[in-house]
């Protein structure tokens, strides 16, 4: 059940990251208002996963599912750059978040 609260834990985090760009530095309630929402179940979740999971490989993880989603999600709907070494780059943390998942 740990692993499960952790990917919805990083899921949450990519919502609230994109969620941030909406919320137009808190300058429009409902964005802001989700966004906040969203940071609230990311941390729960993540405080939940961390009950089982190892600090150093939870927070990992959770920082990387954050991190490969939002870079995703910000070439598709921000039209952020998707040059061969930004997505070389996207793929060594994915990478990285798999190796820590066997090995733990």
């Amino acid at each position: 059940m740990a692993w499960i609260y952790l990917l919805v834990a990083g899921l949450f985090e990519v919502v609230w990251a994109i969620g941030l760009k909406y919320t137009e530095g808190w300058t429009r309630l409902w964005p802001s208002v989700g966004t906040l929402a969203a940071m609230v179940v990311s941390f729960w979740c993540l405080s939940q996963s961390l009950r089982s999971i190892p600090i150093g490989t939870g927070y990992a993880i959770w920082t990387g599912i954050g991190a490969v989603g939002a870079a995703a999600l910000g070439i598709v709907l921000f039209g952020d750059s998707a040059s061969w070494p930004r997505l070389l780059c996207i793929g060594l943390i994915v990478a990285g978040v798999i190796g820590l998942k066997i090995v733990s």
